[in-house]
C-alpha cells in the first residue's frame, strides 16, 4: 500500500492509469497474490484506486489529498462556552494532557474483563453482529439493571426500564418527550456543561439555582419554582458534576415536596453513583419514580467506547420514550455494546474493579488536592468519592484566561463559567484527579497561573 501510494504521490501512476496485475506485482514485490489482493481492496476502500470488473484496478479520477492534522484539530480561538471543554477534550491530539476532561484514563478501565467479554461474544450467534437491537434493549442487561436498582431501594418493574445508546441519549429522549421550545428547565449552578448544551439544542429557557455542599439551595429552589414554573429539573444526586457534592437526606425531602407542589419532573442522572464508598439518598428511591426519572450509563466506569445508557421511569412514559427512540435512531441500543457490558457485570469482576477504582481515586484526590493547595488553588470541598475537584483559583484569577494559556501547551482545562448559568464561577476550575499524573501538567499549570497573573 505504501509503495502504491508513493507512486501516485510521485506521479509515476496518474489518474486513470491501470495498476499492475495482481500476479505481476506479487512477483515483483516477492509477496503472495493474496497480500496484493488485500492491499488493492484496502486502497479501493480508501478511494485511491477503483476496480473495474474483468479489467483490473485503476487510479481513481479524483484522488483526495491526505487528511492533515491542521484540518482536524479543534479551533483554539473558539468561544469558551458549554461546548468548549467537550470539543477540546474529544478532538485533542493523543499526546495532549486533559485534566479538564470528564472521564478516566484508558489504563484505569477494566481492559482484561472487556477483552474476555468480547472474546466470549465472538463465539455467539452471527445475528448479534448484523441485526438491529430490540426496542427496549438487551434482556440480560436489563435484568442486571433491575437488580442494581433494587440495591438502591428503587423498585422497578420490567416495563419501567429501557436501554439507550448512551447517558446523553437518555437525557435527550427525556427532553424530546417532555419539553417544547421555550419551556423552562431548572439546573444547578454550577452544573454539568453538557446539560446546558443539550438544553440549548432543545431551545429551552435555562434557569440556575445555586448549589451548596448538601445539594441545591432549597430556598432558592422553591422561589424559582414559584416564579418560573419550570417543566424539568436535571441534576446529579450523588457526586455532583462539577462540585463533587452529595445530596443530603433533608434536602432531598424538601426538593421532592416542592416538586410535588409545583408539578415538577426531576431527571436524576446517576452516572457517578458507583464511585460512592457508601450509597447516599436517591431521589428516585424516595419518590418511587412518580415524578423522578432515573438515567445513567457505564461510560465512566467501564468504557466510553462501548456505550449504553438506560432510563427508569413510569411505565406509560417508557412506552412513549421507546417510540421516540425508534423514531430517532430506529431500534434500541447496540446489541454488541449491551452484551459486552452485561457479560462484564455478570462476570463478577466489576465489583472488584470498582473497589480498586475507589481506593485509587481516594489516593489521587488526596495527592492532587495537596499539590493544588501548594499552588494556592483551594478545593471547594472534599468529595466522598469520584474524580472531580471543584477549586477556587488564587487571587481571583480568571479561569478562562488560565485555560487558554494552558491550551497553548496542549493541556485542556475546564474553566468554571462553562458550568455556570449565571456566569459567576469565573475564578473556579474543575480538575479531574485521574488525569493529573503527568508531571508536565503541573509545570504548564504553574506557567498558566503566572500568565493569568501578568494579564
Amino acid at each position: 500500500m505504501s509503495a502504491i501510494r508513493a507512486k501516485v504521490a510521485g506521479r509515476t501512476l496518474n489518474t486513470g492509469d491501470r495498476l499492475p496485475s495482481i500476479r505481476s506485482l506479487a512477483a515483483t514485490m516477492g509477496v503472495s497474490p493474496s497480500t496484493i489482493v488485500e492491499a488493492y481492496d484496502r486502497l479501493a476502500a480508501e478511494g485511491l484506486i477503483r476496480a473495474r470488473r474483468g479489467s483490473g484496478f485503476y487510479v481513481s479520477p479524483t484522488v483526495m489529498p491526505p487528511l492533515t492534522l491542521a484540518e482536524v484539530e479543534p479551533r483554539r480561538d473558539r468561544e469558551v462556552d458549554p461546548f468548549w471543554v467537550s470539543r477540546q477534550s474529544l478532538d485533542a491530539d493523543t499526546t495532549a494532557l486533559k485534566p479538564g476532561c470528564g472521564w478516566l484514563p484508558p489504563e484505569w478501565m477494566p481492559e482484561a474483563a472487556l477483552r474476555r467479554a468480547i472474546r466470549a461474544l465472538a463465539r455467539t450467534h452471527a445475528t448479534l453482529f448484523a441485526d438491529y437491537g430490540g426496542t427496549r434493549g438487551s434482556p440480560a442487561l436489563r435484568r442486571l439493571l433491575l437488580t442494581r436498582l433494587a440495591e438502591d431501594a428503587i423498585e422497578v418493574s420490567v416495563d419501567q426500564l429501557m436501554l439507550t445508546g448512551s447517558g446523553t441519549q437518555s437525557a435527550d429522549l427525556v427532553c424530546r418527550f417532555l419539553l417544547r421550545p421555550g419551556d423552562t428547565v431548572l439546573v444547578d449552578d454550577p452544573c454539568y456543561f453538557n446539560f446546558r448544551a443539550l438544553l440549548r439544542a432543545h431551545q429551552a429557557k435555562i434557569v440556575g439555582v445555586p448549589y451548596t455542599p448538601s445539594g441545591p439551595d432549597v430556598a432558592s429552589f422553591e422561589q424559582v419554582l414559584a416564579s418560573e414554573r419550570p417543566r424539568l429539573y436535571i441534576t446529579n444526586s450523588a457526586l455532583h458534576n462539577p462540585t463533587g457534592a452529595t445530596l443530603s437526606l433533608p434536602t432531598a425531602h424538601r426538593l421532592l415536596s416542592a416538586a410535588a407542589a409545583h408539578d415538577l419532573t426531576i431527571v436524576e442522572d446517576d452516572i457517578f453513583g458507583d464511585f460512592e464508598p457508601e450509597r447516599s439518598p436517591r431521589l428516585a428511591a424516595l419518590d418511587g419514580l412518580a415524578r423522578v426519572i432515573r438515567i445513567g450509563s457505564f461510560s465512566k466506569t467501564l468504557s466510553a467506547s462501548v456505550r449504553c445508557g438506560y432510563i427508569a421511569a413510569r411505565a406509560d412514559w417508557i412506552e412513549h420514550l421507546v417510540d421516540l427512540q425508534v423514531a430517532t435512531s430506529f431500534g434500541g441500543s447496540s446489541p454488541v455494546a449491551t452484551e459486552i457490558i452485561a457479560k462484564v457485570l455478570a462476570g463478577g469482576s466489576y465489583r472488584k474493579h470498582m473497589d480498586e477504582l475507589r481506593q485509587r481515586l481516594m489516593r489521587a484526590r488526596r495527592d492532587v488536592a495537596r499539590k493544588l493547595q501548594a499552588l494556592g488553588i483551594e478545593p471547594w470541598l472534599t468529595p466522598r468519592g469520584g474524580f472531580f475537584l471543584w477549586c477556587r483559583l488564587p487571587g481571583g484569577q480568571d479561569a478562562t484566561a488560565v485555560a487558554r494559556a494552558a491550551l497553548e501547551e496542549d493541556v485542556v482545562l475546564a474553566p468554571g463559567n462553562v458550568f455556570s448559568v449565571s456566569q459567576t464561577a469565573s475564578n473556579f476550575m474543575r480538575f479531574n484527579v485521574a488525569q493529573m499524573g503527568d508531571p508536565r501538567m503541573w509545570d504548564v499549570l504553574r506557567r498558566a497561573l503566572k500568565a493569568g497573573t501578568e494579564r
